[in-house]
Parts: C-alpha cells; sequence; structure tokens
C-alpha cells in the first residue's frame, strides 16, 4: 500500500510541474505579443502615409526621369532628390507609416485651361468682377501675387518634395521663374510662390511652401487650386 501510495504522489508532482510549465508558456506568449510592434500603415489607411507616399513617388519618378534622359546637371539633381527620398522615409517611419510605399499622384494632371469668368459680350464694357463684392479673398501667405490667374493643373493634388529653402515649388509643365498660386481649398490658405526646379509632377512645393497651405498633420492636398500668375 505504501509503495502505491507513494507512486501517486509522484504522478501528481510531475503533473503540477507540467501545468506549470504550460501556463508560464502561455503567459510568455501572450508578453511578447503584447509588446510586438504595431503593423505600419499603408497609403489607403492614413492620409499622412498617402501625402509621405505621394511625395515620395515624385521623387523617384524624377530621378527615374533624370536617368532615362540625363543632361549636365542630372548626377546634381539626383544626389539632392536621393536625399529628399531618405528625409521622407525617414518621416514614414516617424509617421507609423510603411517605410519604402511610394503612389504617383492619385490624379492625373490635366491639360493647361484658362479660367472661365463672365465677360459681357460687348468688348468696350468693363469686365465683371471675378468674385462677388465684399467677399473676402483667400489667404496669401506667401507674399507673392495675390490676383488671381490662369487655373491650371486641373485636379491634381498637391504634396511636398521634401526640400528645404525659402518657399518654392518645382513643376514638370512650368519652367523656373515661373509664378504659381497654390490654394487649399480645405482651409482657404494660399501661397504664390516660384518654380526653380523640374519635379515629377505638376506643382509640388517644398517644405517652407507646403508649411505655408497645409492642414496640421497632412502631407496631402486633395482639393487644391492652381493658379499661373507670372
Amino acid at each position: 500500500m505504501s509503495r502505491r501510495r507513494t507512486l501517486g504522489t509522484k504522478k501528481k508532482i510531475a503533473l503540477l510541474v507540467s501545468a506549470a510549465t504550460v501556463a508560464g508558456g502561455g503567459a510568455f506568449a501572450m508578453a511578447s505579443t503584447s509588446n510586438a510592434a504595431p503593423t505600419p500603415k499603408s497609403a489607403s489607411e492614413s492620409t499622412v502615409c498617402l501625402g509621405l507616399a505621394t511625395a515620395l513617388g515624385n521623387n523617384q519618378k524624377f530621378i527615374a526621369d533624370q536617368r532615362a534622359d540625363p543632361d549636365a546637371q542630372s548626377e546634381a539633381r539626383i544626389a539632392n532628390r536621393e536625399a529628399v527620398v531618405a528625409e521622407i522615409k525617414r518621416k514614414q517611419e516617424a509617421s507609423g507609416c510603411a517605410v519604402g510605399e511610394s503612389a504617383q499622384d492619385s490624379q492625373t494632371a490635366q491639360p493647361s485651361q484658362p479660367a472661365q469668368s463672365a465677360q459681357p459680350s460687348d468688348p468696350a464694357a468693363p469686365a465683371q468682377p471675378s468674385q462677388p463684392a465684399g467677399s473676402a479673398p483667400a489667404e496669401d501667405t506667401g507674399g507673392g501675387a495675390a490676383a488671381s490667374g490662369q487655373q491650371v493643373c486641373n485636379g491634381s493634388t498637391v504634396t511636398l518634395s521634401g526640400e528645404g529653402g525659402a518657399p518654392a515649388a518645382s513643376s514638370n509643365q512650368f519652367p523656373a521663374g515661373t509664378k504659381l498660386k497654390v490654394t487649399n481649398l480645405d482651409n482657404d490658405k494660399s501661397t504664390t510662390v516660384e518654380v526653380t526646379s523640374v519635379s515629377g509632377s505638376c506643382a509640388l512645393l517644398n517644405n517652407a511652401a507646403f508649411e505655408q497651405v497645409r492642414e496640421p498633420g497632412k502631407f496631402l492636398i486633395r482639393r487644391a487650386l492652381i493658379e499661373k500668375v507670372g
């Protein structure tokens, strides 16, 4: 009887040890799961990530175009844009976005079209004002021409190039020296900047210019009015 009782006790101890091991393993697995890094957001899940992905895509397209059709300045331009690409990737990581995800503008740039305004049939008659009397014009924070110009790039979104320096823009349609007025229709802020370089989209604002018209926390302007004013 004593031998049978002793074996029973040993079996009970073994079972208790096994149960403790399983419980400990489960607790470790739960702790590991809770400490796992969150899954990075894609461009389709976040407006911030979409803006950064669009900016990255524009710069990558510009680099590819320069390599496909190089000139004397291509090497310097590519080196500059590669630094911009690295900065955008750092912003993607800091914002919890998928690092390296890129996308071209969601809207294809439309051919340039003059702004339509109601003009009298009599050429001798004075032109009608473009907006009702008493209405306030959109804020122009760029210090440039506040007057409306020729509307261009209809339907295009606007994002940032990631470049530093004074407020400026880059474009694949307008030469250096062209002045563009970009208005964010979601907050009625606008800036007038000069095109200083080439990019992969109709109007790409550098960091300083984008800050003047952006909405907090966003890297993409979906509803933008782009006008050529000089």
